[in-house]
């Protein structure tokens, strides 16, 4: 799931703090001191009642939601979350529990002791022991988002003005409705282990985003464009664009900064031209995909299924399994893509959703190939997964979304790597006689195996011989996950290279979100199957 396209307003995870201040949200958290000693009254009383191996994660989740339309302001929410959670290893089994608001010792060590407990009456129903990957311990170490300003201390008022000027301009340019809306995190995460390892870290995350409406009054019709912002891991500093960071082309993008107005006023006039838009002609197409558009598919047909536990049918009950099988990474030549697709992990990409330190296992974060060359060659495992393909150590994409829930394994940034010879978007277009250029994620559907799909966007142009004809609407492209990636042709150079991203991806059950990024440049698939969306069969 990406939870992006019909949950982007619904503020899910709200019920996970208390109401706050703004000024809440700028105090400082407990002393690293205080929280080591914490932690390791915790680890002591698990390792004392019989844990073979005990983490500790001391959280405070801090949230600011801005949510406007037209000329109103909606609602404003700040929300606080603090506890701990304590994950052991008794018996060769897990046994996990949590508390709210510590605030000695000994609740501390009650904590762990009910997660031996809760160990120890698993592995009466183990089938097998959990073999966890060797880690070495830190020490004392700490990480912190390189922000350059901290969301949360820029006043309210400027953030309303902003949202409330961006509706202004849209309706100014032809929108009939609009509302828009700015989330913003801080997780302040301390953990801690029988590895020895005390890893104090400072994670800061923002997406501001709209959504505008045009009518024909005439026939009642309407068409919708959404903002072309990615979410980041950055600070406010990405609502202050520089030119420098603009990437020219059919419409404004961005690489580094977002310019909320300037998208708010193409938004508007866009939607008003898609009400007399060309209605697609369906049969093969070959499109241009654009990385607003692109890391939607990727996190799809690649991310989901190239997770370990989906692969091994953890996930089945939930959102299904995945066509990516053990056996086809282990022939060493299941042809996932072209040779043109190199598809990497990483938690390390600066201003991305899943950078990190350390994930939530306290493992250094790092980066890896997927598919290379188009070959799959590795998947994504945490430290009680690496044995089952081999792997002497975990990968480090461990996550919990809260204190209060157990760490599993979530997606990395997955990113197609941009190609090598020097390629702009124009001299791609210039090559194709009948194609698509998609911008912008839209709807999508795709198998419980993550195989067959339909992906739309958010607008549409053209192509008639080598140059942009105009737009198009009611437009989809269907594929399966591998003739999609093997009818890649070619990938723009890293001057075009952009991240994408979901902020509130579902997973597990009970249901975790995380944020994750997806970066590419803009790609060519050469004879993809386009539909006509508005048509009846």
């Amino acid at each position: 799931m990406a939870g992006l396209g019909t949950g982007a307003f619904m503020l899910p995870g709200l019920a996970m703090g208390r109401a706050v201040s703004p000024e809440a949200l700028l105090m400082p958290g407990e002393d690293v001191v205080v929280k080591k000693r914490l932690a390791d009254a915790a680890l002591n009383a698990a390792k004392s009642k019989g844990a073979s191996y005990a983490d500790v994660r001391i959280g405070r989740y801090l949230n600011q939601y801005v949510t406007t339309r037209e000329d109103k302001v909606e609602n404003i929410v700040n929300t606080e979350s603090y506890g701990v959670g304590v994950r052991v290893i008794a018996n060769g089994c897990w046994g996990f529990a949590a508390v709210v608001d510590v605030k000695n010792e000994t609740q501390m060590a009650k904590a762990a002791e009910e997660a031996v407990a809760i160990a120890k009456a698993n592995a009466k129903l183990m089938k097998e022991p959990v073999q966890l990957a060797p880690q070495k311990g830190f020490g004392e170490v700490s990480w912190k988002a390189p922000i350059k300003k901290n969301a949360f201390e820029v006043p309210i008022k400027e953030k309303v003005d902003l949202l409330l000027s961006v509706n202004d301009a849209a309706l100014k340019n032809g929108a009939n409705y609009v509302n828009s809306i700015l989330f913003q995190v801080n997780e302040q995460k301390y953990f801690a282990s029988t590895d020895g390892s005390y890893i104090d870290q400072d994670i800061h995350r923002i997406w501001p985003l709209f959504n505008v409406t045009t009518i024909d009054p005439k026939s009642g019709k309407f068409e919708t464009r959404r903002s072309l912002s990615a979410p980041m891991g950055m600070g406010y500093d990405y609502l202050q664009s520089n030119p420098a960071d603009k990437v020219t082309g059919v419409t404004t993008r961005y690489n580094k900064g977002y310019d909320m107005l300037e998208d708010a006023t193409a938004a508007a006039k866009q939607a008003k031209e898609k009400l007399t838009a060309k209605s697609v002609e369906a049969g093969k197409y070959d499109l241009i995909l654009d990385p607003s558009h692109l890391w939607l598919t990727i996190h799809e047909s690649v991310g989901h299924p190239l997770e370990l536990d989906r692969v091994l049918g953890y996930e089945a009950n939930f959102a299904g399994t995945s066509f990516a099988t053990l056996d086809k990474w282990q022939s060493k030549n299941f042809q996932y893509g072209s040779k043109q697709v190199n598809l990497v992990a990483d938690k390390l990409q600066v201003g991305s959703l899943g950078a990190v330190g350390w994930d939530d296992e306290g493992v250094n974060t790092k980066q890896w190939d997927l598919v290379k060359d188009g070959v799959l060659v590795n998947y994504q495992a945490i430290r009680d997964q690496a044995h089952i393909i081999g792997a002497k150590e975990s990968h480090g994409c461990c996550y919990a979304d809260s204190w209060s829930s157990v760490q599993f394994q979530r997606m990395p940034n997955v990113s197609l790597a941009a190609g090598k010879t020097p390629l702009s978007v124009d001299d791609m277009i210039k090559d194709v006689k009948k194609g698509i250029y998609i911008i912008g994620d839209g709807s999508f559907s795709i198998d419980q195996q993550r195989y067959n799909f339909q992906f739309g966007g958010q607008l549409y142009y053209e192509i008639k011989d080598g140059k942009i004809a105009g737009m198009l609407k009611d437009v989809a492209y269907q594929s399966n996950t591998q003739e999609f990636w093997n009818s890649c042709v070619q990938v723009c150079d890293e001057r075009d290279y952009r991240l994408g991203g979901s902020f509130f991806d579902g997973k597990g059950q009970p249901m975790q979100s995380s944020a994750v990024s997806h970066g590419s440049s803009t790609a060519r698939f050469n004879g993809v199957n386009v539909i006509n969306t508005a048509r009846k069969i």
